[in-house]
């Protein structure tokens, strides 16, 4: 295990999954099992793997949203569906249907939703929703509707609710969907800014493997049928393509791009810069490895 964000490898993680199993009402049973599942406080981590392999089910389980008929979730040490209570407020969400998140009449009253649940003011409410609203950019979505909300609109107002309390634990599930590049690079800088300022631990499941470096340092493999049997760095998965065409996944655009030519590939748009301005910088036969 790496120690990533500041978490301590040594220290007891915030999240553990060991080999669980749900069985669905319609009788559809997924087991999670393979690699335990752990994150340290000040991760982040994106769990990874083509649609339908299990991971909004592991998702909704660290969330005591469902329970597990066999196996342990443990989130802050405790059993989260018999502790949301304690822990709640201590977890911030996004999960794929959005719709379903946002339960206020407006979204400023489903942004106040969060604080009057676990005892703030009516006073101290309106405060963190004013504030939530300036930082996301969405004031001109203050009175609306949810119901004449755009779908991004939506994904916006419940990532907003899900920071309103500076939570802990921040869980994403596709949560940049149907959200423009220059919003989607928006809103990666808030939660890295969560990361860096507050050690806020980020689990994220995506499908679009560019944003992965920029928004996770630990990345887990799931395959079709629940097995977590793959763990590392962005850099060491994507190093590694035909690992990860097993998942329906392709390398990030750069890692394709530079594979062959440079070691380590860069990832992020920055680290290429860096990386071509360094080698402009050295005689030409030496570029790119020649």
């Amino acid at each position: 295990m790496c120690a990533v964000g500041g978490a301590n490898s040594m220290a007891e993680p915030v999240i553990h999954v060991s080999c669980i199993t749900h069985l669905y009402p319609d009788e559809t049973k997924v087991s999670i099992c393979g690699l335990d599942f752990h994150v340290h406080k000040g991760e982040k981590v994106a769990v990874l793997g083509p649609s339908g392999a299990g991971k909004s089910t592991l998702l909704k389980h660290i969330l005591g949203i469902l329970v597990p008929t066999e196996g342990t979730v443990e989130v802050f040490g405790v059993d989260p569906a018999k502790h949301f209570d304690e822990i709640g407020k201590k977890i911030g969400m996004v999960m794929q249907d959005v719709e379903e998140q946002i339960i206020g009449p407006t979204v400023f009253d489903d942004l106040q939703f969060a604080p009057l649940n676990f005892g703030y003011s009516k006073q101290e409410a309106k405060e963190l929703a004013d504030l939530i609203l300036k930082r996301f950019r969405i004031e001109h979505l203050k009175n609306k509707l949810p119901q004449y909300l755009s779908g991004g609109e939506k994904r916006k107002v419940t990532l907003a609710s899900a920071l309103v309390l500076s939570p802990e634990i921040i869980i994403l599930d596709e949560p940049f969907a149907g959200l423009d590049p220059l919003t989607t690079d928006f809103y990666i800088d808030i939660l890295n800014e969560e990361n860096k300022k507050r050690q806020a631990t980020i689990i994220t499941t995506l499908h679009d493997v560019d944003i992965v470096p920029r928004i996770a340092d630990t990345l887990y493999l799931m395959k079709l049928g629940g097995k977590l049997s793959n763990k590392g760095t962005p850099g060491e998965i994507f190093s590694k393509p035909g690992l990860l065409s097993e998942f329906n996944l392709r390398p990030p655009i750069l890692s394709e791009t530079f594979s062959g030519f440079v070691s380590p590939v860069p990832l992020t748009v920055p680290s290429a810069r860096e990386l071509l301005g360094r080698l402009n910088k050295r005689p030409s036969k030496e570029s790119f490895g020649q």
